[in-house]
């Protein structure tokens, strides 16, 4: 897979998407990450990418022309025209299933803007849509096209070593993450729960999809109201939920009861 960005600030995104998971999946030429300096595709000597909005109003916003002049050189480099995604806080909140779907394709373009936007223009023409990390804005597009891209080549086959390396994480089955231990097993007078210190992977498992399904319910009740629970191990990991919400709720009326 190839994912271009163009931006601004190329330097910014070297070290965060060149290390770790990321990097060894470069070297192995499993994706490709490239960033394109916009400015390089100005046609006046000033390499300037920004003026005034018609119309009025302060700052500036990115014309149109360096945009699609970069855009162009990328899709001729690719044979033809990219998927092409502009990170925008008027695009539709990026989720996991984005992840998933943008990792099964073979090109991929991010747009990365600035001041107080970009021509539309060049959104009508070029961009095939436009998504958001949240309801909240950023100086640039930068961060936000390094996040969706980490999550995106996560999802493409050979980047992690095995698909459970993602399976059982947070958002991908439509819950929460389980809480995660290591060693010691006591660490500040804290226990690690003895299920996971037992051995019975059988027994773990369970624990895990019942802590999954508490941690999205308290958590994430938008979520966990989408989650099919139908099977018959939720139904019962349900039951064993609700006996233990009663008797902590007894044990702390009785607690309550015993301070007064």
């Amino acid at each position: 897979m190839r994912i271009d960005i163009m931006t601004l600030f190329p330097d910014s995104l070297g070290d965060v998407l060149s290390e770790s998971i990321l990097g060894r999946a470069q070297e192995r030429g499993i994706i490709r990450i490239e960033a394109h300096q916009i400015r390089d595709y100005t046609a006046n000597k000033q390499n300037q990418v920004d003026d005034y909005p018609y119309g009025g109003g302060r700052g500036a916003i990115m014309t149109a022309d360096p945009l699609y002049r970069c855009w162009e050189s990328i899709c001729d480099e690719a044979g033809g025209p990219v998927h092409t995604v502009y990170m925008s806080p008027c695009g539709h909140t990026f989720k996991q299933e984005d992840a998933i779907r943008l990792s099964k394709m073979e090109n991929v373009i991010f747009v990365c803007g600035h001041y107080e936007g970009i021509d539309q223009r060049f959104i009508d023409e070029c961009v095939d849509e436009e998504l958001s990390l949240g309801d909240f804005v950023l100086t640039g597009g930068e961060i936000a096209a390094m996040a969706v891209t980490d999550a995106v080549c996560r999802m493409v086959p050979g980047v992690l070593a095995d698909p459970e390396c993602f399976e059982d994480e947070s958002h991908f089955n439509g819950l929460l993450e389980y809480p995660q231990y290591s060693r010691p097993a006591v660490w500040h007078n804290r226990e690690v729960p003895p299920i996971l210190l037992s051995g019975n992977h059988g027994k773990v498992d369970q624990w895990r999809r019942k802590q999954s399904l508490r941690r999205t319910k308290s958590r994430r009740p938008d979520m966990y109201e989408k989650v099919d629970l139908s099977s018959k191990q939720d139904r019962k990991l349900l039951r064993e939920m609700e006996e233990e919400d009663r008797e902590q709720a007894g044990n702390s009326e009785t607690l309550g009861s015993d301070k007064q």
